[in-house]
């Protein structure tokens, strides 16, 4: 890499969204991420990281690559790989084994002009997003391990999620640092991420009409016992839950299980609802 080139790279990286970008990009891995999901993760407007997106491609740190109607973009690994060789090269006079192999930090470059394999966006609904569905977020985005990205939303969003439900997942090791109470309205711009599957974890919402989500999402409706609800001691809460998690895990273990490439749409429906029938021993209060 030129010093010429390397400079054009840095003065890019020079601003804060770009590097929240990049970063994101990096977590992403080979799926990469659609152009409003990053808007929605970073809370910025559409206009404004389309803006800095297309700066860092041209770069070459990052790649956009149509999939259906949306622009995915991807971070570059042998481009940054030359950028850490490039500071690395002169590293302690020429000796660039001191510096401890910075350059094997990266991840694994993968092949050139591979395919990015799709990932299925799932989309859990509850009235306050305050608990099931931001479990069931969570749950997801353990399990799906980059074939599946997780979100949740609410008709009537709390606040905030119920802290006991933000204690009891980080217990467990889940990353609750992007997990927020937020409205089904995101969902719904022209700009949002295009959903694949809609869950419901309560009954139909009370009664409320669920948006259309681009009309192509597959959905179903998993009801579980809302915890706000529950009157209990803290053992008792507790108990609820575990169950609940328990419950949502057991579920998204079948769902992420099932043979995608070969069910149609009518049949991947059918075993959506199969799974929400399931009996869950749970709580009641």
């Amino acid at each position: 890499m030129e010093t010429i080139d390397a400079a054009h790279i840095f003065g890019a990286l020079a601003q804060e969204t770009r590097l929240a970008i990049l970063h994101l990009l990096i977590g992403a891995g080979p799926n990469g991420l659609a152009a409003g999901e990053i808007a929605q993760r970073l809370r910025l407007p559409a206009s404004t990281i389309s803006f800095h997106l297309a700066a860092l491609e041209r770069t070459g740190l990052v790649r956009s690559t149509k999939q259906s109607r949306l622009n995915i973009y991807t971070v570059q690994i042998a481009a940054l790989r030359r950028l850490i060789a490039f500071l690395t090269e002169t590293c302690c006079s020429g000796h660039p084994e001191l510096c401890g192999d910075i350059a094997n930090l990266m991840p694994a470059s993968p092949a050139e002009n591979v395919p990015i394999a799709p990932a299925f966006n799932v989309l859990f609904l509850c009235t306050r997003n305050s608990a099931r569905s931001i479990m069931a977020e969570a749950i997801l985005e353990t399990l799906g391990k980059g074939r599946f990205r997780a979100y949740s939303a609410g008709s009537n969003p709390a606040p905030e999620p119920m802290p006991e439900v933000i204690a009891f997942l980080r217990k467990l090791g889940h990353d609750v640092s992007r997990l927020h109470s937020k409205s089904w309205d995101e969902f719904c711009g022209p700009n949002a991420p295009r959903m694949d599957f809609v869950i419901a974890l309560c009954d139909m919402l009370h009664g409320q009409k669920c948006p259309d989500f681009a009309g192509a999402a597959v959905t179903a409706e998993w009801p579980l016992p809302d915890p706000a609800g529950f009157q209990g001691n803290a053992s008792q809460r507790l108990l609820l839950f575990q169950e609940l998690y328990a419950g949502l895990q057991r579920r998204l273990e079948i769902f992420t299980n099932l043979p995608f490439e070969a069910l149609d749409r009518m049949a991947l429906k059918a075993r959506l609802d199969e799974i929400g029938g399931q009996s869950v021993a749970l709580l009641h209060g």
